[in-house]
């Protein structure tokens, strides 16, 4: 449920919640709950980063399930440090926390991606390792994060923060241009939105915690934006994208051979 004016928002120095009526978050709270006991909703209108606010709670040692909405971020992150800021009215920004033991952790974010382009619908593809893309534009961005807390160390907590654009943005600054949900289901709003792709993404990270990423990959395989396309790597090789391997590694056919990359390596694009 949204946590109500002088609970959980003021014990974690939030600002108030945002109106009940522009968020489903009690029928979400609802219908996540039996799979995630203690599970609550927050809606806040502004944060500086929904991934950052749960991990300061996690290294304090609050642990509980929970999602959190930001209508509006600050200084929102993706991958490799690059920032994501959002407003209202044009996006959906949202982490949700909880404690999870895969037996490998590998490919959580492309299952994650799968979840939610299934969800939404059918033209999204799936770009290496954390992004969904519409037509080579980037439609929304997924980050990961993990933290352990000093009163229970072997316990881990996964953060999986997503960010997807729902109106139209403009281009500037960014390195590939934006596209929109909007553009494939008109009037989408965010609560809306939310509330399709909570259950989900919960079941995926269930399905992927109990059976690991084997169960997903023909599923990125059909929607893999890179695959059988000139690639260029962050470090200036250049290649051909040629899938991905049964734990979500890309990989590209160089000059040189067949290169497999894992995410925490070098970033890849579509060649120009």
């Amino acid at each position: 449920m949204t946590t109500p004016s002088g609970s959980g928002d003021r014990a974690h120095g939030l600002a108030p919640s945002a109106p009940e009526a522009a968020w489903p978050a009690e029928a979400i709270r609802k219908s996540l709950s039996a799979q995630l006991p203690g599970f609550t909703v927050e809606v806040v209108p502004e944060l500086d980063s929904t991934n950052s606010e749960l991990m300061r709670r996690a290294r304090a040692g609050h642990l509980e399930p929970v999602l959190l909405v930001a209508e509006q971020q600050s200084a929102g992150r993706g991958r490799l440090g690059r920032g994501w800021t959002s407003h209202s009215a044009d996006s959906l920004t949202f982490s949700l926390g909880l404690r999870l033991v895969p037996a490998d952790w590998s490919g959580l974010s492309l299952a994650v991606g799968v979840a939610l382009a299934e969800s939404l619908h059918a033209d999204i593809g799936l770009k290496w390792p954390n992004d969904l893309w519409l037509r080579d534009r980037k439609l929304a961005g997924i980050l990961i994060e993990t933290a352990t807390s000093a009163a229970a160390a072997e316990v881990r907590y996964a953060v999986v923060g997503v960010g997807i654009n729902l109106a139209e943005r403009q281009s500037e600054g960014f390195s590939t241009p934006p596209a929109w949900l909007q553009e494939l289901l008109p009037g989408c709003q965010a609560g809306d939105v939310l509330l399709r792709l909570a259950g989900p993404l919960l079941q995926a990270i269930r399905s992927f915690e109990a059976e690991g990423f084997t169960i997903f990959k023909s599923r990125f395989d059909a929607r893999d934006v890179l695959r059988d396309r000139p690639v260029l790597l962050g470090d200036g090789t250049a290649g051909i994208g040629r899938g991905i391997t049964d734990i979500g590694e890309l990989r590209v056919q160089t000059a040189s051979g067949m290169k497999t990359i894992t995410s925490s390596e070098v970033s890849v694009r579509p060649a120009a």
